[in-house]
């Protein structure tokens, strides 16, 4: 085309490039297929996982992320019996959740009831906030023993090392990251932490040498995120702030000088403790925020928003499935990656 003759020609061009745009995202496939090192149990959908906070990790959000092929870790404070009830009015969503437990002995009889109550659950996630302890390799052996067909993710970690040693230990997915989280204070109080970037490329190189497999936990803010954690090598990525303030969200809507808000707070929060055990102990500082989220509706326009940028980061890369990001990625040390002038 000669633009100089006429900008209809030029119109012409932008259509047509922003048509073959939208084919392109269209053909983008974002199911991912695994199978598990030690469970063997294979997993085929979209590897996306709302975070086991009470807030995000619930039956609600479920519901709606399971239609979508996406995954909810949900969180551990449900009883039996609401797990019956969700079990028995909604089979189709149990092959994309999680039961969720911490390390200690009661967490583990409630697992332990909770997945003889309801055979169709093959998923676990044994999540503790220091996952650098030989009482929580040891946690992790006994659940893999007791359950040798589930599928275990377990963590937090950060570094290579102690991945290996959890996929050993009997684990199939390590939630990697220390700190990156939107409510976490981890980094603030302890000191204690890694660049959730850096920890992803390094954790997920050595999960994969073992054949296992890794969560990117914390750290996305926009959808632009969850792309780069899969770029950076990320099999799974787990989401608690961007779902945050919805519908689906436990919690109560809150109305201040006429605007809707919905609480959020970390699971090692002031909030969380008081919540679930009466309050932070003594020798320890909380190590979450409490904050308070712009209510945003119905989750689907969220998980329909990123969900298209991750297709349109494909487009870009040149990827035509999810499975071919981290191979057609590159990243770059930036100071600002985008313009602040209208935020």
């Amino acid at each position: 085309c000669h633009y100089s003759e006429t900008g209809l020609k030029m119109e012409a061009v932008f259509r047509y490039i922003f048509r073959l745009t939208v084919f392109l995202c269209h053909q983008v496939d974002l199911q991912r297929t695994f199978t598990f090192r030690n469970s063997k149990q294979t997993y085929t959908g979209i590897p996306i996982i709302a975070a086991n906070m009470d807030t995000t990790g619930t039956f609600e959000m479920a519901q709606v992320l399971s239609k979508h092929t996406l995954f909810t870790a949900i969180h551990k404070h449900y009883s039996l019996e609401d797990w019956k009830h969700f079990a028995a009015n909604h089979p189709e969503c149990l092959e994309h959740v999680a039961a969720s437990s911490g390390s200690g002995n009661a967490d583990l009889e409630k697992l332990c009831a909770i997945l003889e109550a309801i055979p169709a659950l093959k998923y676990i996630c044994l999540d503790v906030a220091n996952g650098y302890s030989e009482y929580f390799v040891e946690f992790v052996k006994k659940v893999r023993e007791r359950f040798p067909k589930h599928t275990i993710m377990a963590g937090n970690v950060v570094t290579g090392e102690m991945v290996e040693e959890l996929i050993l230990s009997g684990a199939d997915i390590i939630k990697v990251g220390i700190g990156p989280g939107s409510v976490c204070t981890t980094r603030i109080k302890t000191g204690v932490g890694y660049p959730q970037l850096s920890a992803v490329i390094e954790c997920a190189d050595s999960a994969h040498g073992l054949k296992g497999h890794i969560i990117s936990d914390g750290g996305c803010s926009c959808p632009g995120d969850v792309a780069k954690a899969f770029g950076a090598g990320a099999d799974f990525v787990m989401m608690g702030g961007m779902l945050a303030g919805h519908d689906q969200c436990s919690g109560e809507v809150i109305e201040k000088n006429g605007k809707k808000y919905k609480l959020f707070y970390g699971m090692s929060s002031d909030t969380a403790m008081k919540k679930y055990v009466g309050g932070v102990a003594e020798y320890r500082a909380s190590e979450g925020r409490t904050v308070e989220v712009p209510y945003r509706g119905d989750v689907e326009n969220t998980i329909r928003d990123v969900l298209g940028g991750l297709r349109s980061t494909c487009t870009y890369v040149g990827a035509a499935k999810l499975k071919e990001l981290s191979r057609r990625t590159t990243f770059i040390r930036v100071t600002q990656q985008s313009s602040q002038m209208f935020t």
